[in-house]
């Protein structure tokens, strides 16, 4: 039986080589929710009856582990990993930058400040929409949920400079 003969494979990999996206996507997500998986086995599992705080991630990695898992074999579809472009890296790493900035300035400006200035960022520099806009939207947002998770819900938020 020559090359040309065997049957093909599926669309995980070909005689050009290359595993497919969709398949290499479900394998990360299944690593994510091992991952996810080993660090939860710190936690207390509890009982269906009285849940403790390593049942829910638990169940969510494992319903994610299940769903990578039927992605990883049922996919195969999709273009070869190898042959994809990424014309929207640039963005993608300015916006994983951006959010690297707000999770290290989040103690320091405060909520408020870092959310506003994230949403500044984004919609004023990286989606380039019109100033008034902008400033409307990162103004309100910062403020509304603010309100929300620290007033409302009570949930300890980081101040800022002058308790802003």
């Amino acid at each position: 039986m020559t090359a040309d003969d065997q049957p093909p494979t599926n669309g995980a990999s070909d005689a050009s080589g290359g595993l497919r996206n969709d398949r290499l996507s479900g394998l990360v997500l299944l690593a994510l929710a091992l991952f996810v998986a080993w660090e939860n086995r710190a936690y207390p599992l509890g009982s269906l009856a009285d849940p403790g705080p390593g049942f829910l991630p638990l169940a969510l990695a494992v319903f994610l582990g299940a769903t990578g898992l039927l992605i990883a074999v049922a996919g195969g579809g999709s273009a070869r990993f190898g042959e994809t472009r990424w014309p929207e890296l640039t963005r993608a790493v300015v916006i994983l930058v951006a959010c690297g900035f707000a999770a290290i300035a989040l103690e320091r400006l405060g909520y408020r400040l870092t959310m506003a200035a994230l949403l500044v960022f984004f919609l004023g520099v990286v989606e380039r929409k019109k100033p008034v806009a902008v400033a409307a939207i990162a103004l309100g947002f910062s403020l509304i949920s603010y309100l929300v998770f620290a007033t409302w819900l009570r949930v300890p938020l980081p101040l800022g400079p002058g308790g802003i």
